[in-house]
């Protein structure tokens, strides 16, 4: 409980506890020293009543206050001795224990004060939770998300004709295949609707032949019913080219989708992948694309089957008795609209459960990929709920949508089969007057059956074909989305040689616009030089890397590479001109060979020989498949130091003209950095400028220049380690100072952290006497 802390002692002989008092507030409370006789019904208690005055109400009446403005508690006492009920006392707790009595009583933005009392001969402190945020917190909250893809697709808005049309189209490269289909469907569908027919005619012929012996049709029964066999098997078998042509045709779908899928998210810009979660892009390029796949082939195929099936049945109906059709017409306005409310239920929830799939794998890939984390935290049951409060959210939508489906399908039922009463009752005393015959009643009864199937997948095919827009519209907004920075837009770079300058460059992150990263950045880098950034953390240092790289494009201000802004040049071509090795190096699932030839894949493998032992790649003889080594996922096989060096081998392999070093020796051991920096001394003996990120001093050391980053966006510094270091005022000799120190005192690069102006979050109040004693005799000495 903050502002207000009481404790009651309910132990005979207890002494008050003093009362912690929020600034500038009157409190009073009361500790109580319980009577030894206890008697039913209202117990007496000694009481002691104390009262804190804060500075602001009862300064004038304490003469010290003004002496000591800090906002202090005193705490006097006056003896007095009365016998309350209880509940009374009861009562006066839960009034001064309440917390909405503590937060009315605590005053907005003032700084937390503590006040330390003993309780059983043990500390208990109250201090202030969390971080006070700062000018930049602020800024951060103000997020910029229009990158961010729509969960629910669509934008939120209600899928239309359009949408639908526009999911039939994802089918349009098959249109032959599946014209073949339909035909097939449709001789299916014809030779199963006319059964009923043939059924009601073999009944009606059954009960009186003809004179000449003959059957039915003029064929004797074994040639009527081999006859009926042929084309029933007939049917069969375009049933079986309609399936078996459908179901490729939706494979075909949904590979090809997938893959235009993969490559137009592959094409994204930065902004893009900062603003949307791996997990739901996943899940859109698996169970979407599943889902779209089955919905146009399929779903499409038993939906035209269900329509051809029940126009026959209808037309068959009306041709056999108009009086018996007009009572299935009942049947059908209620049917429909139910189908109408159903799909869209369905299509709703399809959408949330598959938005909730997307949180689900990005659970299990962020959890799975990162297990020996968790493991080594002991966080395996917390990982484990996580999870499974996702799978039940999932499963809740899942028992609704069944709830929903059983609500639908079990209501129609039962107005069919009520239906199929009606029709017996009706049907019977029409073959009793004589206007109909009972084979015609036959008849009327199975298309009956075979319309109201036919209902029921339309109803069926409405809803899937719901999930499939809604599938669709999620895949549509990711196919729509084009990035701000085209890859393959703007002239070809042939070389990227040549000096490097920042001009005015303003830059704050897209997601993030109201904080500022840089502003009026200025500085150059010679053609075929080293240069070392540093700069305080969060400085902007991996910024530098990424604008020059084209992942983000400045607000303001240009990046200069010869002379030619790189706005104008193709990001794809210039970034195959600059290799990177980053400070944790990515490699990919495959073989050593493949991840070092990553970034010229048409490397010789004596090129990828060469740029391994320049790398000092020799732990690759230690492996029994050398090159050929699996790495694992994220190289999980390898050590820190191997992976390193590998991705060196990458960049080498490139021959790149700008070279960029991202700290790549931090997180390494003393065995481990030796080997890298030979293997990095390969690639600065090279024609190529080189960028490194630095922390150490022995990557500042070997630069040609430095580059000293402030707080403010700018440059503070700049030039060789001799002349900065001769600067003791400077940023580069204070912030080699703070570092070598271990970071001790803060750095002093950052004025808003400079001790002296620094303001302090909280005073902690000075200890009060802790009993009535000591109390008594601090007033006497008063």
């Amino acid at each position: 409980m903050r502002g207000l802390r009481l404790q009651a002692s309910w132990a005979t002989g207890a002494h008050p506890r003093p009362l912690a008092a929020s600034n500038r507030i009157i409190v009073t409370g009361l500790c109580f020293d319980s009577s030894p006789a206890m008697h039913r019904g209202n117990h007496g208690f000694s009481i002691r009543s104390f009262s804190g005055f804060g500075t602001s109400v009862y300064s004038s009446r304490i003469p010290h206050i003004e002496r000591n403005r800090t906002p202090t508690s005193i705490l006097y006492s006056t003896n007095s001795r009365c016998s309350i009920p209880s509940s009374k006392v009861f009562q006066r707790i839960r009034q001064f224990s309440s917390t909405q009595w503590c937060l009315e009583a605590k005053p907005p933005a003032q700084p937390t004060k503590t006040l330390r009392a003993e309780n059983n001969n043990k500390q208990d402190e109250d201090i202030d939770e969390g971080f006070e945020l700062s000018e930049k917190a602020a800024q951060a909250a103000q997020i910029n998300l229009r990158a961010k893809l729509n969960k629910d697709g669509a934008s939120g808005k209600k899928s239309g004709f359009s949408e639908v049309w526009r999911l039939l189209l994802i089918a349009r490269p098959e249109a032959k295949k599946l014209s073949l289909a339909f035909v097939c469907l449709m001789i299916s569908s014809a030779i199963t609707m006319s059964l009923p027919f043939s059924i009601g005619k073999i009944i009606d012929a059954s009960t009186k032949t003809s004179e000449d012996g003959q059957f039915l049709f003029g064929l004797s029964p074994t040639m009527f019913y081999g006859a009926l066999a042929s084309i029933l098997a007939f049917g069969a078998a375009a049933n079986y080219g309609r399936i078996i042509i459908l179901r490729i045709v939706g494979e075909r779908i949904v590979a090809r989708t997938r893959s235009k899928l993969f490559r137009q998210t592959f094409v994204q810009d930065a902004e893009f992948f900062d603003a949307n979660r791996v997990g739901d892009l996943i899940s859109r390029l698996s169970s979407d694309t599943i889902i779209v796949g089955k919905s146009i082939t399929q779903n499409l195929s038993d939906g035209l089957r269900a329509g051809v099936s029940g126009a026959v049945g209808f037309g068959m109906m009306a041709y056999v008795s108009l009086k018996l059709s007009s009572i299935l017409a009942l049947l059908l306005p209620p049917i429909g609209l139910g189908a109408i409310f159903y799909g869209r239920a369905i299509r709703n929830l399809s959408r949330k459960i598959q938005r909730n799939l997307g949180t689900l794998t990005k659970i299990a890939e962020e959890r799975l990929g990162n297990v020996k984390t968790s493991q080594s935290f002991a966080g395996e049951i917390l990982e484990v709920n996580r999870y499974n409060t996702q799978v039940r959210k999932i499963f809740e939508l899942g028992k609704k949508e069944s709830l929903i489906s059983a609500t639908f399908f079990s209501s129609t039922g039962l107005m069919g089969n009520l239906t199929i009463l009606a029709l017996l009752y009706v049907g019977g005393g029409m073959v009793k007057s004589g206007a109909i015959s009972i084979g015609e009643l036959t008849s009327f009864l199975m298309y009956t059956a075979y319309a109201g199937s036919s209902m029921f997948g339309l109803s069926s095919f409405y809803s899937e074909l719901m999930k499939g827009v809604g599938a669709a519209s999620r895949l549509f907004e990711l196919q729509d989305r084009q990035p701000t920075i085209s890859p393959t837009k703007g002239t070809k770079v042939v070389s990227a040689r040549g000096p490097i300058r920042f001009e005015n460059v303003t830059f704050s992150y897209p997601t993030r616009p109201a904080v500022p990263i840089f502003k009026n950045l200025n500085f150059e880098i010679p053609q075929g030089t080293n240069v070392a950034i540093v700069g305080p953390s969060g400085g902007g240092k991996s910024t530098i890397a990424s604008l020059l790289l084209r992942f983000y494009s400045p607000s303001e201000g240009r990046v200069l590479i010869n002379g030619r802004d790189i706005k104008e040049m193709n990001a794809k071509s210039l970034r195959r001109k600059i290799g990177v090795v980053a400070q944790e190096p990515v490699l990919f699932s495959g073989t050593i060979a493949e991840n070092i030839s990553y970034g010229s894949p048409h490397s010789t493998r004596s090129e990828i020989v060469a740029a391994a032992r320049k790398a000092n790649c020799q732990f690759i003889s230690d492996f029994p498949d050398g090159l050929d080594t699996q790495v694992g996922p994220r190289g999980a096989q390898l050590s820190g130091g191997q992976k390193q060096r590998i991705a060196i081998a990458r960049a080498l392999i490139k021959d790149p003209d700008i070279l960029i070093l991202d700290e790549a020796t931090s997180a390494l051991d003393a065995e481990s950095e030796t080997l890298v920096n030979s293997a990095l001394a390969a690639l600065l003996r090279g024609n190529n400028t080189t960028i490194s990120i630095a922390h150490r001093l022995s990557t500042i050391k070997r630069s040609d220049s430095i580059v000293v980053l402030g707080n403010d966006g700018t440059v503070a510094e700049q030039g060789t380690y001799e002349e900065l270091s001769a600067r003791p005022d400077g940023a580069f000799t204070k912030l080699m100072e703070w570092q070598l120190s271990g970071g001790d005192s803060k750095p002093p690069v950052s004025p808003s952290l400079d001790p002296e102006t620094e303001e302090k979050p909280w005073v902690e109040q000075p200890e009060e006497y802790g009993d009535a004693e000591a109390n008594d005799k601090a007033e006497q000495q008063r």
